[in-house]
């Protein structure tokens, strides 16, 4: 039924591994479909919590080569859709009814760090690696910024975002971004081990609770997305977009062009 990832559900735990490991589980635009399809199935279930998980030695290294190639080519109403099918998966995991744990067992990069930070809780082993590097290739962070200047404050979103910089699990523990550092070999055992603290508790308790946290920030939330959607679009038309696309594919150094919409 899936092609990018696996779904298990064999009770009150489900779990979503991300399952391109040859590609570090990039994302592609299959992979935003199957894991929207895959959290309709868990909240058609029993299961009172999900996993989520990356196999291989990456969580999730961002969006797919081919994917990015695509988008170059693109017409602005194509890149409109396309960012609008991005924002719709961020924003459903933001929203889950269910709890959510990311059990990140390698880099979490752009899109990728996206998906982890935005579970209710981001387990992560040592070695683990985020941020959001997309100023790198002339890209723009647009949807997951309107997360995540709510989960780690406007100065520290903005250091994140402006220098695309990579941070190692302890920083970002001490930001906020993740809940906690697991050794590899006992990620999966916390991940169910917490799993089990939630299932012990109410779940209409649960349920209500995040409706009640999501609800409060929905509206304002929406009109961010609606906001980043089409910055996300326009940028994908400007030559420092596709030169930095071409320089990253061709392994080169970027000349940028600057932009001449100020």
């Amino acid at each position: 039924m899936y092609s990018t990832l696996l779904l298990d559900m064999p009770g009150d735990v489900a779990t979503i591994t991300l399952n391109r490991p040859d590609k570090r589980n990039a994302i592609s635009a299959t992979m935003i479909a199957e894991l929207l399809t895959a959290l309709d199935a868990i909240e058609k279930t029993h299961a009172r919590v999900a996993i989520l998980t990356g196999a291989g030695k990456a969580f999730s290294a961002g969006m797919d080569l081919e994917m990015l190639a695509a988008i170059a080519q693109q017409s602005p109403t194509e890149n409109q859709e396309d960012s609008r099918r991005m924002a719709k998966m961020f924003r459903r995991i933001w929203s889950f009814p269910r709890p959510l744990i990311a059990a990140v067992n390698g880099a979490a990069l752009a899109g990728g760090c996206g998906i982890a930070t935005l579970c209710d809780f981001t387990l992560a082993v040592p070695e683990a690696k985020f941020g959001y590097t997309e100023v790198k290739i002339g890209f723009l962070p647009a949807i997951v910024s309107v997360f995540l200047s709510r989960q780690v404050g406007d100065k520290r979103m903005r250091d994140l975002l402006l220098t695309g910089r990579i941070i190692e699990a302890p920083e970002a523990k001490e930001m906020g971004l993740v809940s906690e550092i697991v050794p590899a070999e006992k990620l999966f055992a916390r991940a169910k081990e917490l799993a089990d603290v939630l299932i012990s508790a109410s779940p209409a308790s649960i349920t209500r609770a995040k409706r009640l946290m999501t609800s409060a920030a929905a509206a304002s939330v929406d009109a961010d997305l609606e906001r980043a959607v089409l910055e996300n679009a326009r940028i994908r038309c400007t030559p420092d977009f596709k030169e930095g696309l071409a320089s990253f594919l061709e392994k080169r150094k970027p000349v940028w062009q600057g932009d001449s919409e100020n």
